[in-house]
């Protein structure tokens, strides 16, 4: 173990030599298919294959639900976290297990789930399709879908970050006079931004690259609910040099959305 001294003095004390091979491996084994996958593609026919018809009617499908998935797991999310965080009441472990079910569960198994409730024949979707409202395979269950597999990532994120600050500056802002409400807004919120926001692009990109959940409860008709990873899917039983092209779209647009926070906040943005 290495030893050396900070700025002011103190022994700071170095990671064992060893521990740097199993972390080369593990960088390797993330690095590695995605270079592999680099060498696969055919760069002369790249851009023809990334801007057909069909892919930037799925890339744009695959924005619009994951930003508004994310909204939706930003708007029910939070309140779920904070009341994980800052209350105590009967049978709370088991509410937060099954809050992180998705977690764990196979997409498709949420897909099912989703389809035996929104569904025509589902336990809600009996009703609303008594007034008309539809929305198994519709863009709105693509919104549904993500937003069941992605909700855990915000709420685990935002849940941390609450336990982690404490409630110390919220007990001062109490004493003054202020409101639960105001409390919130003036204190708590922003307090905790930083993990909200890695919460909501942990969501973003978990509803970018969701697939099982999707296929099940809303199947894959092009402009409508067909997301990119459904038509990569499609790809590779047809066009597999169309597939690898796709995929490595979804890897720059989801790598340019975590570098981009990453830079904010090693710049004090956040």
């Amino acid at each position: 173990m290495t030893r050396s001294r900070g700025p002011g003095g103190e022994v700071a004390v170095g990671l064992p030599r060893w521990v740097y091979l199993p972390a080369l491996l593990g960088a390797c084994f993330v690095i590695l298919p995605l270079v592999a996958m680099l060498l696969e593609i055919d760069w002369a026919h790249f851009v023809p294959l990334v801007t057909s018809e069909s892919s930037r009617a799925a890339l744009l499908l695959s924005l619009k639900t994951a930003t508004a998935s994310t909204v939706l797991c930003v708007l029910i999310g939070v309140p779920m976290a904070l009341v994980l965080a800052r209350s105590s009441f009967p049978g709370q472990s088991v509410l937060r297990s099954f809050v992180l079910l998705p977690l764990v569960l196979p997409p498709v198994v949420g897909g099912i789930a989703l389809l035996y409730t929104f569904g025509r024949q589902g336990l809600l979707g009996q009703q609303l399709e008594a007034f008309g409202v539809r929305i198994a395979f519709t863009t709105t269950a693509v919104v549904l879908a993500q937003t069941f597999v992605a909700l855990p990532f915000l709420v685990v994120s935002l849940e941390g970050a609450l336990r982690t600050a404490g409630r110390r500056y919220e007990t001062v802002a109490a004493t003054l006079g202020a409101r639960p409400t105001t409390v919130l807004r003036r204190v708590t919120l922003p307090l905790v931004l930083p993990g909200l926001i890695s919460g909501a692009v942990l969501a973003f990109a978990r509803s970018l690259g969701e697939f099982g959940a999707t296929l099940t409860f809303a199947g894959s008709l092009q402009g409508v609910t067909r997301t990119l990873p459904l038509e990569i899917y499609l790809q590779r039983e047809t066009d597999p040099e169309a597939a690898v092209a796709l995929s490595l779209l979804l890897v720059l647009v989801a790598a340019l959305i975590v570098i981009g926070t990453s830079r904010r906040r090693s710049g004090g943005v956040l």
